[in-house]
């Protein structure tokens, strides 16, 4: 065992390193360095802060800052800096998330004696991180444990390629609370890591202060899980983020990079830029729960009915998965895919045969389109603004990428008697025009001049 052995008030006290700390009051003095400072996110304002510390062999350990001290400290708290602790206690983590190797956490309360040390002790490390590979976060995903670093190759921020140096701050300061990248590990897959808040906001303002283009990333304590079947990772309220040359582990990667520069040319850019697959209830989850903003996923869907709507050019598809049941809008010569031609090619060959004049003819819905019911297709959905504040779960479909089959129904989960589980409610559109199951409707266009 490493002991250091100090005087302080004149009496012999033990310097303890955190993996000496037991769980129960202790009277010696623990000396560390800050890595980290934040508030815990609670149900009510105020809650703990939370300190994240190194110490002389280089463990990483958690503490906690009860409520009525946060104040105290808070302003005194410097990243970088070393403090010394007295009067503690410890107790098993209870904590949902690990971000440090110490499973105990410590407690600073009310009898504890948090002093700064002004002279700087290079023997205790300035930073430690604890990086993961694309393998690691996939054998360990959704646990709800550990919290790791990442680092890796930028491909993409925010759907942007990295050529055109894509500016992420706004004049006015209106920006989103989400920042997506997608991110390049050694060992080749793209992951898209979502940061966001604070986190998001720092690498906003770290990547437009860059004089280069940045090319790596590292992100610390982020949580692994799936979206859409799709492994992602997503930071927390303790995660940092630092660019190419700020820390050792992106400086590197940067000379990795230099020294393999095939590496990056193995990704597929299709791959990187490929829409995530949600299903309907997936989609209607990320409406109700994030900022409005327009935003692209693939999904997988059974059309089962069709009517032209009430605008020109427009077909409106009643679909349904496993799960839930809505509307896709096909605008335009979005539906080539499924008829072979171009919606304004039907209805011109329509308006011409039928000898049109340009005056208003009632168009039927073409055959073509009823022949796609009972089709599974793959579509690409946009998630455009108005979603947002509509009541009725109506999607623009883009494209449809592919035929495709629907995955195997997930069983259900096991509650325990008398639970109850929220359900998502996805009403679907009530938009009029000529359904596939009532040939006496019909839809009204003008042919178009020229």
């Amino acid at each position: 065992m490493r002991v250091l052995t100090a005087i302080l008030t004149g009496e012999a006290s033990f310097l303890l390193l955190f993996r000496h700390v037991s769980p129960e009051p202790g009277d010696s003095t623990l000396q560390f360095r800050l890595i980290h400072f934040w508030e815990a996110r609670k149900n009510v304002k105020g809650g703990p802060g939370i300190i994240l510390g190194i110490d002389a062999e280089g463990t990483v350990a958690q503490g906690f800052i009860s409520q009525n001290r946060r104040n105290q400290y808070e302003k005194q708290l410097r990243r970088g800096s070393i403090y010394t602790l007295t009067n503690f206690y410890a107790s098993n983590s209870k904590v949902m998330y690990h971000v440090a190797d110490q499973r105990l956490v410590i407690c600073i309360s009310h009898a504890s004696d948090l002093s700064k040390v002004e002279e700087n002790i290079e023997g205790i490390l300035t930073k430690r991180f604890r990086i993961h590979s694309f393998s690691d976060f996939e054998a360990n995903c959704d646990p709800r444990g550990d919290l790791h670093d990442v680092v890796g190759h930028l491909n993409l921020v925010d759907g942007q390629p990295l050529h055109q140096r894509p500016v992420l701050c706004t004049k006015d300061g209106s920006t989103s609370r989400k920042v997506l990248v997608h991110l390049q590990f050694k060992d080749g897959p793209v992951i898209n890591v979502y940061i966001w808040d604070e986190a998001a906001e720092n690498f906003r303002l770290k990547f437009d202060a860059c004089a280069a283009t940045p090319t790596v990333l590292l992100v610390t304590t982020v949580n692994p899980k799936r979206l859409g079947g799709k492994l992602c990772l997503s930071s927390m309220s303790s995660s940092r983020v630092f660019l190419d040359e700020e820390v050792d582990p992106t400086k590197e990667y940067m000379t990795w990079l230099t020294t393999n520069p095939s590496a990056t040319a193995t990704v597929n850019p299709v791959e990187v830029v490929k829409s995530e697959t949600l299903t309907i209830s997936e989609i209607a989850a990320f409406i109700k729960r994030q900022p409005a903003k327009i935003a692209y996923f693939d999904c997988i869907a059974t059309i089962d009915d069709v009517k032209l709507g009430t605008e020109c050019y427009r077909v409106e598809m009643s679909v349904y998965d496993n799960e839930e049941q809505c509307t896709f809008i096909i605008l335009v010569d979005a539906g080539k895919e499924l008829t072979g031609r171009k919606a304004t090619e039907l209805i011109d060959t329509y308006v011409e045969e039928n000898g049109g004049d340009g005056a208003e003819l009632e168009v039927p819905l073409p055959q073509c389109f009823i022949a796609t019911i009972g089709h599974t297709k793959k579509f690409r959905i946009k998630v455009a603004h108005y979603n947002f504040t509509s009541t009725h779960l109506s999607l623009t479909a883009t494209k449809i990428v592919s035929s495709a089959v629907l995955p195997p129904k997930k069983p259900p989960l096991k509650m325990p008697p008398g639970t109850e589980v929220e359900t998502s409610e996805v009403t679907e559109s009530s938009g009029g025009g000529t359904s596939a199951t009532d040939d006496q409707k019909k839809a009204k266009c003008t042919k178009r001049s020229g």
